[in-house]
């Protein structure tokens, strides 16, 4: 005989575990500037019509229908649908690894050069016959991705020789004002996930151009940070990196903060664990480790020219979390007012934070050493004193 189970102690006390700090409400900025889209260029898209006639084989020619079939319900023809924004190499990358790992129906691309943006497209459509079923389309045209569930920004402009972080963050801005009024457009619904860099600031933009409420606009923050923190704690133990659990939190940059105090392997505190059984340590050797992560794009970058594999794995993880409604924790950049003590203004920082369908479900409420709260506000306080220059 089953019995009713009513709700346990554990049932009613999870919420608690997270924070929901995160404003609902939509920032009402108004945005004058017209959005400025690229010359239109023809949608491309596969075509179900062969030979030079134009032989139609997609009807009911080729196929017969079995008895007394029903057409499918329009819930069951929903599809997921993501756009990248941006086909260099960091965009293509994260492409390449959505087909893979079969996370769309629909995958659209979008680029202010036509030549390339086709050429990339048809790249991807000929590898159709080892990939799931994907449709690819690509435009210069912001209308291709009309009806979006996940836009991926990955555009952005490169820094010049003699040009200033600054002048460089204005021209990546003047760039946002031409990229997100039109996804908000086309995907009123949609997600944002902003990949350009400097990431924090760029997805602080991304909000406010776009009046969405803070749990639709993500920044990849330091979900690559924290997988190669991870990578190095587990190399140095010889262990399985997913064996590990450890976050960099903060700003994607120098002025990152290493969680060292809640690391783990294997459920095992790693700091409690070695001071209880006293076994001496060097915090410089500590150091030295987040260092190897904060430089960690920069040897990429100096030995091949371009970093990619893995922030095309870690955005893909990212977007498996949003889409399929995984619930997992990754370290993103989400509005960070009033946690640990994060005030004075409207800053996004990475936190380690639930995801899921709705974007941004919650921010963990992660134990933190006094050292490790006073490097997260120092970490706010630059990113806000970069924010005020720039006239959003």
């Amino acid at each position: 005989m089953v019995s009713h189970l009513k709700p346990t102690a554990t049932q009613l006390t999870v919420e608690p575990f997270f924070q929901h700090k995160l404003q609902a409400k939509a920032n009402n900025s108004e945005n004058t500037e017209s959005p400025a889209i690229p010359q239109k260029m023809q949608t491309s898209h596969s075509s179900s019509f062969l030979g030079p006639g134009g032989l139609d084989i997609a009807g009911g020619a080729f196929f017969t229908s079995i008895h007394d079939a029903v057409p499918p319900s329009p819930s069951h023809l929903r599809n997921t649908k993501i756009s990248v924004i941006g086909t260099g190499n960091v965009g293509m990358a994260i492409a390449q690894t959505i087909l893979t790992q079969d996370l769309a129906d629909e995958l659209a691309l979008v680029d202010a050069i036509p030549d390339k943006l086709r050429g990339e497209m048809l790249d991807l459509q000929h590898a159709a016959a080892f990939l799931p079923r994907t449709k690819i389309t690509a435009s210069t045209d912001y209308a291709v991705t009309a009806g979006s569930d996940l836009c991926i920004i990955t555009a952005g402009a490169r820094q010049v020789a003699g040009e200033s972080r600054l002048d460089l963050l204005g021209r990546n801005v003047a760039l946002f004002r031409k990229i997100v009024p039109p996804l908000v457009e086309h995907s009123p619904d949609g997600i944002l996930l902003v990949v350009s860099n400097p990431v924090d600031v760029l997805t602080y933009v991304a909000w406010k151009l776009s009046g969405f409420p803070p749990n639709r606009v993500i920044g990849s923050g330091t979900n690559l940070d924290s997988s190669r923190f991870r990578f190095l704690i587990a190399d140095h133990l010889d262990v399985n990196a997913q064996d590990v659990q450890a976050y960099i939190i903060g700003e994607h940059g120098d002025s990152s903060v290493a969680l060292w105090s809640s690391i783990s392997v294997g459920g095992v505190p790693i700091l409690s664990f070695l001071e209880n059984r006293q076994i001496p340590y060097e915090k410089q050797t500590l150091e030295n480790i987040h260092k190897e992560v904060i430089n960690g794009a920069y040897e990429v970058i100096k030995l091949k020219g371009y970093t990619s594999w893995a922030i095309g794995y870690s955005v893909a993880s990212l977007a498996r979390s949003i889409l399929r409604d995984q619930r997992r924790i990754h370290p993103v950049s989400v509005l960070a007012k009033g946690f640990h003590g994060i005030d004075g203004g409207d800053v996004f920082l990475s936190l380690p934070a639930l995801l899921g369908r709705g974007g941004v479900h919650g921010v963990t409420n992660i134990h933190m050493t006094e050292e490790e709260v006073g490097g997260l506000r120092s970490s706010a306080k630059t990113m806000l004193e970069v924010q005020d220059q720039l006239g959003v």
